[in-house]
């Protein structure tokens, strides 16, 4: 059963920018094995992390470093999850979290889907 979806859109020239003006902002948004990417890889990221924030339903529990965005073993974009989010994820009974992003056209977007194995009832 589906419990939460997030979509999320960046401006890659303005999240550029923004970088640029600030550099520590990529050492607060993204783990170590994140950095270093294209602005265009790190935009898509930024979007992944915000649609997954707008999946859960907001900020409060959320630290950026323990949300990952990771390639399964195909290529495809996923999350590696840890500490406290790790710990509310498996709380609220969600099972799969799916992530599709692209960049094109000077926009970085993300989509997530979370979903359990329950049942309404």
């Amino acid at each position: 059963m589906i419990v939460g979806i997030g979509i999320d859109v960046v401006d890659i020239r303005r999240f550029e920018r923004s970088i640029a003006r600030t550099p520590a902002l990529v050492e607060r948004l993204f783990a170590e094995s994140e950095r270093g990417r294209p602005a265009r890889s790190l935009a898509a990221r930024f979007a992944a992390k915000e649609s997954l924030i707008k999946a859960l339903g907001g900020h409060a529990i959320i630290r950026w470093h323990e949300m990952q965005v990771v390639q399964d073993a195909e290529g495809n974009p996923d999350f590696e999850l840890s500490g406290g989010l790790a710990e509310h994820v498996l709380r609220l009974g969600i099972r799969h979290v799916h992530l599709s992003m692209s960049h094109d056209a000077g926009i970085a977007s993300a989509f997530v889907v979370l979903e359990t194995e329950r049942t309404p009832t």
